[in-house]
């Protein structure tokens, strides 16, 4: 189990480097901005710096998913489950406070947003215990 987590680990990392590319280099694509429900590019080049930002975090979380399966398959478990369980389980968090924050116009994104790192902390479970 542990080899199925650590590939929705690093699913779930790459989703986030989609997100982040879309937050801090396309972000002034109407196709993006729309997607983020921007009305126009006056408000999308107003969130810029936030989204610029936003994406980095999305980075930072991508970057943990993505070494904490490497440093699992390479030996180094404890920093590995670290980096995973912290990364994938932060992922979720961030997911539950934009449905809870942003209400039920957000679920979709929310789901998107949580699926595949809780489906890596789900199956993780037997590996663990």
């Amino acid at each position: 189990m542990a080899v199925l987590a650590s590939v929705l680990s690093i699913v779930a990392g790459l989703v986030h480097i989609a997100i982040f590319l879309a937050e801090t280099v396309w972000w002034r694509r109407p196709e993006v901005w729309r997607a983020f429900r921007l009305p126009d590019q006056e408000a999308a080049d107003s969130a810029a710096f936030f989204a610029y930002n936003q994406g980095f975090y999305n980075l930072f979380l991508a970057v943990g998913a993505l070494l904490g399966p490497v440093f699992l398959l390479t030996g180094y478990t404890t920093a590995g489950w670290t980096l995973y369980l912290f990364s994938c389980g932060s992922m979720v968090a961030a997911a539950v406070v934009l449905r809870v924050g942003g209400g039920a116009r957000y679920t979709r994104a929310a789901l998107a947003q949580a699926s595949v790192p809780s489906l890596a902390l789900l199956t993780s479970i037997p590996a663990l215990a």
